[in-house]
């Protein structure tokens, strides 16, 4: 990190107004994503947060089914003020993270740790936060800026078929970044 720990979370903001621009290569990009899957801790190092970073094409593709799933259920006289919001911020951005958790990993914890069955759901949720937040605040530390979404489940089965992901994999949040506009 450029800053120190505590210098980059109080920088760390909710940035709407983003570009399609990099600071980094996508290879940076991608190290930041992974230093996070790899070193974030896990309640007992349950490894069950799944993390799919989307660039170009596929960023867009995101964007476009959270769209076209919205046009389905949003009044019509409404869904321009939300096609809008769309198109200008998250789908303007130059990436988007996509977090999940695996529910495969949380079953077989329940199963095997039966007298805190109750707990790893809320604990896989907290593992995710954790994650949301390394990333979120690595990726502002290069340059980015950043928001936190969530249209799932409206999107969750759309979002596996299309990347090919596990059933077992839930949605948790999406995260556009891109270059904050200036101004």
């Amino acid at each position: 990190m450029k800053k120190s720990f505590e210098e980059a979370l109080k920088h760390r903001r909710t940035y709407y107004s983003i570009t399609n621009q990099s600071p980094v290569s996508d290879e940076e990009i991608e190290r930041i994503v992974n230093l996070a899957v790899t070193h974030v801790p896990f309640a007992f190092n349950s490894q069950s947060t799944r993390v799919v970073l989307l660039l170009g094409e596929n960023h867009k593709k995101l964007w476009h089914i959270v769209k076209e799933t919205l046009r389905k259920i949003v009044p019509p006289e409404v869904f321009k003020t939300t096609e809008a919001k769309i198109d200008n911020s998250f789908a303007s951005g130059y990436g988007t993270v996509l977090f999940f958790e695996d529910q495969s990993v949380v079953k077989g914890l329940q199963e095997a740790f039966s007298s805190y069955k109750d707990n790893f759901p809320g604990w896989s949720l907290q593992t995710s936060a954790m994650h949301q937040l390394a990333v979120w605040t690595m990726l502002e530390d290069v340059g980015f800026g950043a928001s936190l979404q969530h249209y799932n489940p409206l999107i969750d089965e759309e979002v596996r078929h299309t990347w090919h992901l596990p059933e077992e994999w839930h949605l948790i949040a999406e995260m556009p970044f891109g270059l904050p506009v200036q101004g």
